[in-house]
């Protein structure tokens, strides 16, 4: 039986992991961002922390080099979020590799476009990974938001419903990402849910409500009508669409929202996998439309996180 769809599948209960013992690693508990270097500069100060105590914390910033990859540890200081893994075109290895080191520094590592092989490889060194096969993202969180709970939320026994509980407990203890409103995520046809899901999961893992309102084309234009009302209480929107990739100029010509649009690759011929859609939207006459690259529905969820935090 097939997986249904925008089910999360755990490390250690939908896939059986097949190859070498796991890496080993000791896990260094600190997310480096601002306030955690505020913190360890303050213990130096203190007396609470030794110079070399601190070097030894601030070791791997900038960057952690390993050979085929170098890790940006530095960046959540500098953009406020971690480096995010595109996985196509890199090995599993490699992957695992990548993600285990940046698991051992952050509570929160993604990765994209990532194949269920991909995901095997990288369970192996992170038993609390789950895998998100419509979106083909990959994630290792440890810090819990509402929507990080929802996305992996279920009946589930094993470590799924572990995740959920923590999930749980730390919402209880008040360790919440504060996000503004919600970012809706909209899809003209079912074939673009890929990307949707895309960026509808990134945005849940980095603390957002998404709401998803799919298959609501200009071909039956009163099925996007009926949604208007959810759409109109949104922070920012994100449209995806494949085909002539009308679907962004009639939603921000029917709401006072900033809209990100996604052009999608799903068309006949002369849609030029995506480049008619893009055409389309870059060319939009309706104000208030952001672009961003064919199929990029992770792009298009960052951005509406910037956007839905300010």
């Amino acid at each position: 039986m097939g997986n249904p769809a925008n089910m999360p599948i755990n490390a250690n209960t939908g896939i059986t992991v097949h190859g070498p013992t796991p890496m080993s690693f000791t896990r260094r508990a600190f997310n480096m961002d601002v306030s955690r270097l505020r913190e360890i500069l303050q213990k130096v100060k203190q007396g609470d922390m030794g110079v070399d105590g601190a070097l030894d914390e601030l070791r791997d910033l900038p960057y952690e080099d390993l050979g085929y990859a170098k890790i940006d540890h530095h960046r959540p200081l500098r953009v406020g979020l971690p480096e995010v893994v595109f996985c196509q075109g890199k090995t599993p290895d490699q992957v695992a590799g990548i993600m285990q080191r940046l698991s051992q520094s952050h509570a929160i590592v993604i990765g994209t476009r990532a194949t269920p092989e991909v995901f095997e490889a990288v369970s192996q060194c992170a038993k609390d990974a789950i895998y998100f096969p419509e979106a083909r993202i990959i994630a290792i969180r440890r810090e819990a938001t509402e929507p990080c709970l929802k996305a992996i939320s279920g009946t589930g026994t094993g470590e799924r419903q572990k995740s959920r509980e923590s999930c749980k407990n730390q919402i209880k203890e008040g360790q919440l990402k504060k996000v503004r409103g919600t970012i809706s995520v909209v899809s003209a046809g079912t074939a673009d849910l890929p990307v949707a899901e895309e960026a509808a999961v990134t945005a849940e893992l980095l603390g957002n409500p998404a709401e998803r309102v799919y298959d609501v084309g200009v071909a039956g234009i009163h099925r996007l009508l009926d949604a208007l009302p959810r759409l109109r209480g949104s922070t920012v929107i994100i449209v995806v669409a494949g085909m002539e990739g009308a679907l962004p100029s009639v939603v921000a010509g029917l709401v006072d929202r900033p809209v990100v649009a996604v052009p999608t690759s799903v068309g006949y011929g002369a849609s030029f996998h995506g480049l008619s859609a893009l055409l389309a939207m870059l060319n939009s006459c309706a104000p208030g439309i952001g672009v961003v690259n064919i199929d990029n529905g992770f792009g298009a969820a960052i951005l509406a996180h910037l956007i839905n935090r300010l």
